[in-house]
């Protein structure tokens, strides 16, 4: 038994839904969001948008989490609502180069077609990346890897790699729509605003964005 204070809806949860609702919570808290398309993740999203939705608003509230419970694809969000964007504070340079990356992506695929998930190859991240900061190489594929697989675990991204090994930039990599949540530019020039941020001085294009094949590092 905890000796913390409970929530104060706390004797209005049924013992039975108690578990499964600390469990929501944590998965929130830990992830930032429940994917209810797969797994546990389905058991859980339904139980909390069908019967504790409110409950778990509250909660979040006084974090500075906004609730957001999303249809299509089936997902639950605790969206930070800070001033700016604090998400990419913590990220090394080129995670939130990546990041800022995947957003631009992600606004102009669904710009395009509203109704269908926004999945892009590693190579056709590699493309942008050069277009986007042309002055900036782009990081090898270990390293992507390793910055794809840490949005993965905040569940900003799905990332699954290709069959056949020598061709690491056949992975695939479907954008969430939390990504463009957790760093909520108002417009494209917000965006350029934060990408010349990044862009060094004096510098010089590094190469041509025509290049088809990640090599490995």
């Amino acid at each position: 038994m905890s000796t913390l204070p409970w929530p104060s809806f706390w004797p209005d949860v049924p013992e039975r839904d108690r578990d499964p609702l600390r469990d929501a919570l944590a998965d929130l808290l830990r992830h930032g969001v429940i994917l209810g398309d797969e797994g546990a993740g389905r058991d859980a999203y339904v139980f909390v948008r069908d019967h504790y939705h409110a409950h778990v608003r509250d909660y979040l509230s006084p974090l500075g989490l906004e609730l957001i419970i999303e249809h299509e694809p089936a997902l639950i969000q605790a969206r930070p609502v800070p001033e700016e964007c604090q998400l990419l504070s913590t990220f090394t340079k080129d995670e939130t180069l990546l990041v800022l990356a995947l957003w631009r992506i992600y606004i102009e695929v669904r710009s395009e077609q509203t109704t269908q998930a926004a999945i892009i190859t590693a190579n056709d991240l590699w493309i942008k990346w050069r277009v986007f900061f042309e002055h900036i190489e782009p990081p090898g594929i270990t390293a992507l890897e390793e910055s794809l697989t840490r949005l993965r675990r905040k569940r900003l991204i799905r990332f699954q790699r290709g069959e056949d090994t020598a061709r690491p930039g056949d992975a695939l990599i479907e954008i969430l729509p939390t990504l463009a949540r957790t760093i909520p530019f108002e417009s494209i020039d917000a965006w350029l605003e934060r990408t010349r941020l990044y862009e060094p001085e004096g510098a010089t294009p590094t190469g041509d964005a025509e290049a088809l094949e990640l090599k490995p590092s």
